[in-house]
């Protein structure tokens, strides 16, 4: 029996982690929630599951991490507030399912000291995936990490083309539901740089041994590439409780948790280059991670406020990615790397992006 505790419990993580564990009540036991403002729906929860420890807002669920006895703290927060958590359950020696990225995009370093071997456990499908195919090799064995892309709802278009693209089409995901952020990330690819960051971060592979494919079914959700030449690849259909539930009971599988591929029915997987003149913002975060420091910071930030800028119709879509480099391309690096220079970082970021954007 694990005891969890969950973070971003309202949201679509947190509420999918749920179900996993009311199927599974021999497995889990529920310690802890910590909500980001749905107190309504949090208090439904902590009844559901009798939890007695609730929190609402980061500190308060930083605070929940350190008093609460548990064996897996799963951060499903949003945002680069979810640091503080992420910091907090490693420092309590829990071991952390992580889907909150920005603790790894903006606060990598900080991560990487703080973390035990193994204690973090990643549950974005693309993470899980290589995560379960290194089971296979030695790290000297690993030649290179590929990570799959939908390629969104632009996939084959010149730049050219994408001038025009309007707010309302940068949300048709033709694959997954997700917010307005991460949804028009995944269209500009910019949830794939900052992906391949998280992946530096997360496996220790150097940003040259990092590839990205685009795979408009999502099926295939990364790979491994050996030395040796073989491939192995993590195939399901894309449901998310898959790499949840791996996340609660790494390394352990929670039986009967997905549905598996129908190998009865005739079906194609396609791969394809990515075009980095359409959509250089994998480009631009390899640059951005090679570099470390506040940069990732930096780019994250930068890029939340020209997605929104676009959203209000304020810049076009291209703007998205030229407004983020023209700001790394301003920032110069803080001197030593902690909580309070990331936020000061983050912060810069943000006013220069305004001033890019006017």
């Amino acid at each position: 029996m694990r005891r969890v505790i969950i973070l971003g419990s309202t949201g679509s993580i947190g509420t999918q982690a749920l179900d996993v564990i009311r199927r599974n009540p021999e497995r889990f036991d529920v310690v802890g929630l910590a909500a980001g403002s749905n107190r309504e729906l949090l208090a439904e929860q902590a009844n559901a599951f009798h939890v007695d420890d609730t929190a609402v807002g980061a500190e308060e669920a930083e605070q929940l991490v350190r008093d609460v006895d548990a064996d897996v703290v799963l951060n499903g927060i949003t945002g680069s507030v979810g640091l503080g958590p992420t910091l907090a359950a490693l420092e309590a020696g829990r071991t952390l399912a992580l889907a909150n990225k920005e603790s790894l995009v903006v606060g990598g370093e900080l991560v990487a000291r703080a973390a035990a071997p193994e204690q973090v456990v990643p549950v974005d499908s693309e993470h899980s995936a290589i995560a379960q195919a290194l089971r296979a090799g030695a790290p000297h064995e690993v030649r290179r990490l590929v990570l799959t892309a939908s390629g969104g709802p632009f996939r084959g278009r010149t730049r050219t083309s994408l001038a025009s693209v309007t707010p309302e089409q940068a949300l048709a995901h033709p694959t997954w539901d997700m917010g307005l952020v991460v949804t028009t990330n995944s269209s500009t690819l910019v949830n794939k740089g900052l992906e391949v960051i998280e992946a530096h971060v997360l496996f220790g592979v150097d940003y040259d041994d990092i590839a990205v494919t685009v795979h408009p079914q999502s099926i295939v959700h990364s790979m491994v590439e050996f030395t040796d030449g073989s491939t192995l690849a993590q195939a399901s259909p894309p449901d998310m409780r898959l790499p949840i539930s791996l996340g609660l009971d790494w390394p352990n599988r929670v039986p009967g948790v997905g549905v598996p591929l129908d190998w009865t029915r005739a079906q194609s997987w396609t791969f394809e280059p990515l075009d980095e003149d359409a959509f250089p913002a994998v480009a631009l975060a390899k640059r951005v991670g090679r570099t470390g420091g506040t940069y990732p910071a930096v780019f994250n930030a930068a890029n939340e406020q020209a997605v929104a800028a676009f959203h209000a119709r304020r810049i076009g879509y291209l703007d998205i990615v030229d407004t983020v480099e023209r700001v790394v391309d301003r920032h110069e690096a803080a001197g030593e790397l902690t909580r309070d220079s990331l936020a000061d970082a983050e912060e810069w970021a943000r006013r220069t992006a305004d001033a890019v954007i006017g």
